[in-house]
């Protein structure tokens, strides 16, 4: 298997099963050398599908650390807990392995700059799988901007946008970091899905950067009402509480003048949506109907913009990105509407050919740090907060997103 990449995935639970089964096995050029979790029935299941799958067996451990070891291990995958990313991609990338975490927010601004200061130690790329950023949608609008469609961009918009109330609800029994999180804190838990896209189309940490934000979050009522629905009116009060506001709002400031409003709506019953929305002096697009609206093109429909909903499917003829019109070409695989299987490809493709990562530690340190500023900001009755910059200067030189197909 000299010509394949050998990699460990560390944590087992939903996510990294879903990226192993549908992103993973399928492809010829990468082979799975250990796996680790420190649930004993998920390293069994594990096994299990690797075998069904034709695969070669691959090493079951509790402990990350054996298999950062391992010298046919060349990557690593991070499914674990949001608690634990910072951690291991950290002794990952000191291990020489290039490293991939998958999203979720930082817990302190020390640890972004652990993430940080451990790449420029060691020089280990690290890639964040912020999926979201090879959406056909997302890279579409990209498109359209770099060919100045929306004119000057002054503001976007989006947010995470998802009723997960039963996967909250039942952690416990599925073993779930969610639980303990909405329990404990009250922030902008989950901020990469919609700024990372926006990032890429404002250039941010590549010719702007991040410099304050203010968030506020609503009282928490939506998880205690399901709840003691769900598991009875009787359910302990104690065993109800949460911190997490069940809308949280947060408003960031950039460096060229563009504003980002990030919303996460998680407890509340509502459809998924990451209502992604970009404002520019020509013109805007809204995901909630899948509509751009032009100046001077569309000014008519002014009062009946129902008319023009979905019009976004006239634009993909002209400004669908490089990367999908391939991926279409080739056939869309993996989950999340085929979103997984680019992001692993990238990593993959990189760690291959020992080059940089596309989303990297400068990008994971910005987006990750937005959960624990909002903290902060909400801590603090809504105060305006100070947005690190984790590239040192670097984003005044360094040149705008691109991904390769």
């Amino acid at each position: 298997m000299n010509n394949k990449l050998g990699i460990g995935i560390v944590g087992l639970g939903r996510r990294g099963m879903a990226l192993l089964e549908s992103c993973i096995l399928p492809r010829e050029d990468v082979y799975v050398v250990a796996v680790c979790d420190l649930y004993e029935d998920r390293i069994i299941r594990t096994a299990e599908i690797l075998k069904e799958a034709g695969k070669p067996e691959a090493k079951g451990v509790h402990d990350y650390r054996e298999i950062l070891q391992m010298e046919e291990v060349e990557a690593i995958i991070i499914t674990s807990s949001w608690e634990e990313h910072v951690e291991i991609a950290c002794a990952s990338m000191y291990a020489g392995k290039y490293t991939a975490i998958e999203v979720g927010g930082a817990y302190s601004i020390d640890q972004c700059w652990q993430l940080v200061h451990t790449y420029e130690q060691t020089k280990t790329e690290c890639m964040f799988l912020e999926n979201c950023c090879f959406g056909r949608e997302e890279l579409l609008l990209l498109s359209m901007v770099r060919h100045n469609v929306f004119g000057e961009l002054v503001h976007c918009q989006g947010g995470y946008l998802h009723d997960l109330r039963e996967q909250i609800a039942y952690g416990k029994e599925n073993r779930h970091y969610r639980l303990r999180n909405y329990i404990g804190r009250n922030c902008e838990n989950y901020p990469t899905h919609e700024l990372g896209p926006i990032a890429n189309i404002l250039d941010i940490n590549r010719g702007n950067r991040m410099l304050t934000l203010v968030s506020v979050a609503s009282k928490a009522a939506g998880m205690r009402e399901y709840l003691q629905r769900e598991k009875g009116v009787s359910y302990k009060e104690k065993d109800s509480y949460f911190a997490q506001g069940d809308i949280v709002t947060t408003v960031i400031q950039c460096a060229r003048g563009e504003t980002i409003c990030l919303t996460l709506d998680t407890t509340l019953p509502r459809p998924y949506s990451r209502g992604l929305q970009v404002h520019g002096t020509k013109g805007m697009y809204m995901e909630s109907n899948r509509s751009v609206f032009l100046d001077e093109k569309d000014n008519k429909f002014d009062l009946e913009w129902n008319k023009k909903w979905n019009n976004l499917e006239e634009y993909f003829a002209e400004y669908e990105h490089p990367v999908w019109r391939k991926y279409l070409d080739e056939g869309i695989r993996g989950g999340h509407d085929g979103m997984d299987w680019l992001t692993l490809a990238a990593f993959f493709k990189a760690a291959k050919e020992r080059k940089p990562v596309p989303i990297d530690i400068y990008d994971a340190a910005s987006w990750m740090s937005i959960s624990c500023l909002s903290e902060e900001s909400i801590a603090k009755g809504g105060m305006p907060v100070f947005i690190p910059d984790f590239t040192n200067g670097k984003w005044l030189v360094r040149t705008p997103w691109n991904v390769e197909g």
